[in-house]
């Protein structure tokens, strides 16, 4: 009864944690750029159980059905010993986009991530909410300078009366180049940069930085791949599964306690 309770309460907090990751989702349905988490859960190692009390071979229906063969005590089956969370991983979905007419606005299709300049160092996002500062200065909408490929802010000129950007990150403004946006992605694996909060990633130190096989489309945002609607399905689903394992615990509980305060005093 102790290993039911155990095994319940593990359940409920797989599924508290992956309620913690669908209203991240649901907070972010429209923060541009934003990829949806999704809870990994995996089960501990089940336990074999086998039949102990089987001392006389007569009496033993196994071994009369010849289900033995000297094996030892009769197998009765696997128990699981409970769930965890075994990864918080990202979908690297592409979202839709959506259509600003903005020129500072900027959507990456396929892989690829802007470099910008914060507090910790440099850091990369797939927001492309741009705007040009008071100085000419190109950053994103936290007031963080977004970075060239010499790892240096780009300016555009005041006077300049177009700013367009290219497919592969070149930036122009009346035709001539001022800058190239460091567009680049990780790897060899997905996992090579990892969420840090704030819209941000930062890169593993073992990430190989390399050009970025997407593209770079002018006036537009790449909205977040996190779908309402099926978030809010799931959140359901969860509730439920949550409540099932808190009736498993108050009906573990209810057997233990006419266990101790009943069937010990025969």
């Amino acid at each position: 009864m102790w290993r039911g309770l155990y095994v319940a309460a593990s359940g409920m907090i797989t599924e508290t944690k992956r309620t913690d990751t669908l209203a991240n989702n649901l907070a972010n349905a429209d923060t541009a750029g934003f990829k949806r988490d999704v809870a990994v859960n995996s089960e501990f190692e089940p336990m074999l159980l086998r039949r102990i009390n089987d001392t006389d071979p007569r009496k033993d229906i196994t071994a009369i059905k010849r289900f033995r063969l000297g094996l030892g005590d009769p197998s009765v089956g696997t128990l699981g010993l409970g769930s965890y969370i075994a990864e918080i991983a990202t979908d690297h979905e592409q979202g839709s986009f959506q259509t600003t007419g903005n020129p500072y606005d900027i959507g990456i299709s396929g892989r690829g991530f802007l470099a910008v300049a914060t507090d910790n160092g440099v850091r990369y996002t797939r927001d492309g909410a741009l705007f040009r500062s008071g100085t000419g200065v190109l950053q994103n909408m936290r007031g963080q300078n977004v970075l060239g490929q010499n790892g240096q802010p780009i300016t555009i000129p005041a006077n300049a009366r177009t700013v367009t950007f290219a497919p592969q990150g070149q930036v122009y403004a009346d035709g001539v180049q001022v800058g190239q946006l460091m567009f680049v992605e990780f790897g060899p694996d997905r996992r090579a940069i990892l969420k840090e909060g704030g819209n941000l990633w930062n890169p593993r130190p073992d990430a190989q930085a390399m050009p970025a096989t997407g593209e770079i489309q002018q006036g537009v945002l790449e909205r977040s791949n996190s779908n309402v609607v099926s978030e809010m399905v799931e959140l359901i689903n969860n509730q439920r599964i949550y409540e099932a394992g808190s009736k498993a615990v108050i009906t573990q509980d209810s057997l233990l306690d006419k266990v101790i305060n009943e069937v010990s005093r025969l």
